[in-house]
């Protein structure tokens, strides 16, 4: 038995952004409907360095497990922040079916997401929009944005990294942070070190789409900013005790009938975006079903490309 070994370019050239947003938008939705089934991810941590994650689901035929890491000091050091390595099988007969690099299917998920969330809870008529933050997921998220008709802005604090994805995508740089989280709607990808909107900085109708908050101690935006917007998420069960929202739940500034999952609103079961002036928030942990809806859409051109196989 030999299965498809996919790389980072391989991902990458397997699922277009068009492909990879259809995707996972059409996981939101059998998540919701209970088609597709996963469960919280496992933290297993070693801070202040980093974390590993294990990340189970299942739905359409198939079954997944993500091992990926998340490293933010290891840019210094040369090596990437995210590795690691997705596992998807047969649902129906225990299979290996194919083994992916996690980092792009990772990037290609949380760029999916957070641009679905824009456009699925932001203004209408193509409002602006910045991305704050030009890493690996960031630099996809723009991509994805130019490869649905936007331009961004884009903005980093390390100014070569980002006139490079400006450069690299065709988009604009900011003139500064304060005018990137100004646009109407905004893409943070940081390492949620620091604090990016602070108290009484949100816009009204601005949308904000917080990627980059996925553990605990992390943070985007203050805490208390949180009672002034709509709030949506991919999960609650995740991003109650991992995301943005988990700083307002545990101050008792939230509950669950404050918060409305992403899918449900996508399936048409809730309201996203009710008045032009609404600010509206999207806490994203990035979910296992996004993973296996990339890794389905990869699987699915590999016998279209020459890629090399694992022998078992």
């Amino acid at each position: 038995m030999s299965v498809p070994v996919f790389s980072r370019d391989a991902v990458l050239e397997a699922v277009s952004p068009q492909d990879a947003y259809a995707a996972v938008r059409n996981a939101f939705i059998a998540h919701h409907r209970g088609e597709w089934v996963m469960q919280p991810k496992i933290y297993v941590t070693n801070y202040p360095a980093g974390d590993f994650r294990a990340m189970p689901a299942i739905g359409g035929g198939h079954a997944l497990l993500k091992w990926v890491t998340s490293f933010p000091g290891n840019p210094a050091l040369g090596l990437p922040t995210v590795t690691g390595l997705v596992v998807l099988s047969n649902s129906e007969t225990g299979q290996l079916e194919a083994v992916l690099d996690a980092a792009s299917v990772t990037a290609l998920r949380t760029a999916a997401a957070a641009v679905l969330a824009a456009d699925t809870l932001g203004v209408e008529n193509g409002p602006s929009v910045a991305v704050v933050g030009c890493g690996v997921n960031g630099a996809e998220t723009v991509r994805m944005l130019v490869a649905h008709g936007r331009t961004p802005v884009v903005w980093d604090a390390d100014e070569a990294r980002r006139r490079f994805v400006a450069d690299q995508f065709g988009a604009e740089v900011a003139g500064s942070l304060d005018e990137a989280l100004a646009r109407d709607a905004v893409v943070t990808i940081t390492p949620g070190r620091d604090v990016l909107f602070s108290e009484g900085s949100l816009r009204p109708g601005q949308h904000v789409s917080l990627m980059g908050a996925d553990g605990p101690g992390k943070a985007e935006i203050a805490t208390r900013e949180l009672g002034r917007a709509r709030l949506f998420c991919d999960d609650w069960e995740q991003a109650s005790h991992g995301g943005e929202l988990a700083a307002g739940v545990a101050a008792g500034l939230l509950a669950r009938d404050d918060v409305t999952e992403l899918g449900a609103v996508l399936a048409g079961a809730a309201e996203g975006r009710v008045d032009g002036d609404d600010v509206t928030l999207f806490d994203s942990t990035g979910l296992a079903i996004q993973d296996l809806a990339i890794a389905r859409a990869a699987l699915l051109r590999s016998v279209e490309m020459d890629l090399p196989r694992l022998e078992l």
